[in-house]
């Protein structure tokens, strides 16, 4: 058993796969709060709900599923630090380990599909 938290960014660097990077980018909210904390560090959750919220879908709901599943995963390995309390988001301690991968598809975005971030 080890003394390093979960959170250590020496432990979790040895873990981060290019897959797991992939996985994290998979989604389009959670490239939006990336790309967004790439450019300006500290921000509000409200932030990331996309000003056109489409079909049957609610502003509410995109927070609840913000809350519940894209700002954990963002958080959890450290890529953001989240604070629910205050409810902003910032840059994580391994945020450096995922922004090279943001910063290059923000600097093609016009040659990727639409959907981007």
């Amino acid at each position: 058993m080890t003394d390093q938290s979960p959170r250590d960014p020496t432990l979790q660097r040895e873990r981060t796969t290019l897959d797991e990077l992939f996985d994290v980018l998979s989604k389009p909210p959670r490239r939006r709060i990336l790309s967004a904390l790439a450019e300006t560090n500290s921000r509000a959750v409200t932030e990331f709900v996309p000003g056109e919220v489409t079909g049957d879908e609610r502003r509410e709901d995109v927070l609840v599923r913000l809350h519940h599943t894209h700002l954990p995963k963002l958080d959890e390995p450290g890529f953001i630090e989240w604070n629910p309390d205050s409810q902003t988001v910032e840059r994580g301690p391994r945020f450096d380990e995922v922004v090279p991968v943001v910063e290059l598809l923000l600097d093609h975005r016009d040659e990727l599909p639409s959907g981007w971030p």
